[in-house]
């Protein structure tokens, strides 16, 4: 790569004034900065997931051939979820490309970490925005052979991370135009100008004279490209608190729908989202038990909704459902995939109201009511399978129901027993004999 030093420029332009060649003039090769071919540039934003991967290759295939005469990848993020071995085919794609190919850790903050940081390796030309940094590289990958390399800086960003100044200064850049660095996306495409990559020569800047009469320098056009609704949809999906909290509210929703009438939108909306969450998961590092104790806790939480009073089941199930939340995530290239305080808290926040105020109160007004059809059952008598004590298990008609007792005289199994009302899906029994109802008709009559 080369540039043409600065005082040659100027040089130049002298020159072209001199001889009557202004900026500007329809004999000058390029009279505006819209007469240069443009610059495609592609966001890679957040984990690099097989979407991601996706969309980097195309843009290198659609670039080649759209007029492009340059791709800038511009990388914010922290690690990689694909398979090294998938991602080593990405930087062998990046490495071959037809198009002079640069990658730029920008805007200022940015952090290309992980296997995103190797881009940086293959690209034509690197560089940074001030305040960003690069690093936790892992191993390196090979490519066509041989290992990527990030020069003398190597060994220290397999564990570590460098700003843009260390980095430059440990050779892990390949272009780093000013001290400062590059800080947004017109700088870069500066910094590209006068470089020569495999016998081709960039043209991304013009020097023009503006109303005043100064020399001033303007760029080609950036053409900006990012995933399309459905990519972004899926990208989004794969994010760790998106995927997440997407897989407990599915859970929640078709439990709601379990104990209602019918299948309704929230059944419909209940399976989008599970569906979408398990996507998300099966994309991101989840630990498999983790995501089988999210499972096991809905179905702890779903005991105690039948019954319609919070109670044991509930307390286990938000035992293991924060115990799940916790460990979801395995680290991914020396970075911490654990979910935020702010989603683990809305998490946990939201499976606590949903099942011990939300669903059991659903649960005890729905099926409470007459329209259900269950008052004709009280009276009804039947036969104890399981001691009730005060809670129990009884045959009434075929059929097995939750019991309790509706005072603290317990039954024992075997014993016949009366409905005396019903509490949501839970029947309350007394004994044929000594009930309170007994009680009471005895000293009335003694009155009489």
């Amino acid at each position: 790569m080369r540039r043409l030093p600065s005082a040659a420029r100027w040089a130049l332009l002298v020159l072209g004034i001199m001889c009557g060649v202004l900026p500007g003039s329809q004999s000058a090769s390029a009279e505006s900065a819209a007469d240069l071919a443009p610059v495609d540039v592609v966001a890679v934003s957040g984990l690099i997931d097989h979407v991601v991967v996706d969309e980097i290759e195309t843009a290198l295939e659609r670039s080649t051939t759209n007029g492009a005469q340059a791709v800038v990848l511009q990388v914010n993020s922290r690690g990689a979820i694909v398979s090294p071995e998938r991602f080593a085919e990405l930087l062998k794609n990046v490495a071959d490309a037809k198009i002079p190919v640069a990658v730029w850790v920008g805007p200022t903050g940015a952090r290309a970490y992980g296997l995103s940081a190797q881009l940086l390796t293959v690209a034509d030309v690197s560089a940074m925005a001030p305040g960003s940094r690069i690093g936790f590289t892992g191993k390196l990958l090979a490519v066509n052979g041989n290992e990527v390399s990030f020069g003398d800086a190597d060994a220290t960003l397999r564990t570590s991370s460098l700003g843009f100044t260390e980095a430059r200064e440990r050779g892990a850049l390949k272009y780093a135009k000013e001290d400062e660095g590059v800080p947004v996306v017109r700088n870069m495409l500066y910094a590209l100008d006068g470089l020569t990559i495999e016998g081709k020569v960039l043209n991304t800047t013009v020097e023009t004279l503006d109303d005043s009469g100064q020399i001033v320098l303007d760029a080609a056009t950036a053409r900006f490209f990012k995933l399309g609704l459905i990519g972004q949809l899926m990208h989004t999906v794969a994010s760790v608190p998106v995927a997440y909290l997407l897989f407990a509210i599915g859970l929640s929703l078709l439990v709601f729908e379990f104990f209602t009438a019918g299948i309704g939108i929230a059944g419909s909306v209940g399976a989008i989202c599970a569906a979408f969450g398990t996507y998300g998961l099966s994309e991101l590092p989840a630990r498999g038990w983790a995501v089988a104790l999210l499972v096991a806790a809905v179905v702890a939480f779903a005991i105690d909704v039948q019954v319609g009073v919070p109670r044991l089941w509930t307390g286990i199930g938000l035992a293991m459902f924060t115990i799940a939340s916790l460990f979801l995530y395995q680290p991914i290239d020396g970075s911490s995939m654990r979910l935020s305080w702010l989603t683990f808290g809305s998490g946990i926040a939201m499976m606590a109201l949903a099942f011990i105020v939300g669903m059991p109160s659903m649960v005890r007004t729905r099926f409470a009511t007459p329209t259900i059809g269950r008052q004709w059952m009280i009276g009804l008598e039947g036969v104890v399978l399981r001691d009730v004590s005060p809670d129990g298990l009884v045959e009434l008609q075929g059929a097995q129901w939750r019991a309790r007792t509706n005072r603290s005289t317990p039954l024992v199994a075997g014993s016949p027993c009366r409905v005396a009302a019903i509490d949501g899906v839970t029947l309350e029994v007394e004994p044929l004999e000594g009930a309170a109802r007994d009680y009471r008709e005895m000293r009335k009559d003694k009155r009489d």
